[in-house]
């Protein structure tokens, strides 16, 4: 680790990354957003806003279940309770018995006054409430080593997966007829989606990790002339808005993900005003 300390010195001529915490910060968001910039613009095809900002909010129910049942790390809690979530979701989704916003709502609700009440018995969920906005400059190195493995993970996941998701996104029905196995494609996907939230909430927080893995993808959709552009743009935008964001927290001594978010928002709106101009 010391020798990327160096690179970065080296590369970055500012004070701000002569701190460890920083260094970690700025290493953890080259990390996380790119994958945010992937994985959202899956999301935003498929209409899955809802889905995304559910997992996120039963961060809070995983947690609970931890500390009910003695688990020492809730880390561990809180990933198992996402992915078991996020498949029961995608299973009652998938039935289309009930409309899909009206199920995810539903559960996005359950989970969080489960997890509130749970958490808040005895006056304690104040130890809890750092989850809600996030700390990226508290990440450690082997924090940022977790995450580079579900990075190559979801690379290699998207390489291997990628035309067949498009496909499901355009069109269940020819997927099929293609002999693409759209269930468990689908499944597989929540569920990195799952892995990728909970292991980033921390350092994200709750309320605003939606918006960073909608915002991007969001903003490239409205420059985009073809899917090639449409993944480098969102990809960029969301590089950008965190590195960006890290750098004018530090400055406004502000906090991290909502400063993130900000940009990222911006961007969104100057991008949908150009919309119009690139047609």
């Amino acid at each position: 680790m010391e020798a990327i300390y160096q690179i970065i010195e080296g590369i970055i001529p500012f004070q701000w990354i002569q701190y460890d915490f920083m260094k970690n910060a700025l290493l953890a968001i080259l990390i996380i957003t790119p994958l945010f910039g992937i994985l959202g613009t899956m999301i935003v095809n498929n209409q899955m806003a809802f889905f995304s900002d559910a997992l996120g909010h039963s961060a809070l129910t995983g947690i609970a279940i931890g500390i009910i049942f003695g688990i020492a790390d809730t880390n561990l809690s809180m990933v198992l309770f996402a992915m078991a979530f996020a498949l029961v979701l995608n299973q009652i989704k998938r039935r289309k018995t009930v409309s899909t916003d009206t199920v995810i709502s539903v559960f996005a609700s359950l989970s969080t006054a489960l997890g509130l009440v749970i958490l808040s018995r005895g006056g304690n969920f104040s130890k809890y409430s750092s989850l809600l906005v996030g700390d990226i400059l508290s990440i450690t190195p082997i924090e940022i080593g977790f995450l580079l493995v579900i990075f190559v993970l979801t690379l290699a996941f998207w390489g291997f997966a990628f035309n067949k998701l498009h496909a499901v996104s355009i069109n269940e029905t020819l997927a099929k007829s293609k002999h693409i196995k759209v269930a468990l494609i689908d499944n597989i996907f929540v569920v990195i989606i799952a892995l990728i939230v909970m292991l980033s909430i921390k350092w994200v927080g709750i309320l605003i990790i939606n918006a960073l893995l909608i915002l991007p993808a969001a903003a490239s959709r409205n420059i985009s002339a073809n899917m090639r552009e449409y993944h480098a743009f969102s990809v960029l935008i969301s590089m950008f808005s965190g590195v960006l964001g890290l750098v004018l927290s530090y400055y406004n001594n502000t906090a991290t993900g909502p400063t993130i978010v900000i940009i990222a928002a911006i961007i969104f709106f100057i991008t949908l005003s150009l919309k119009s101009f690139l047609k």
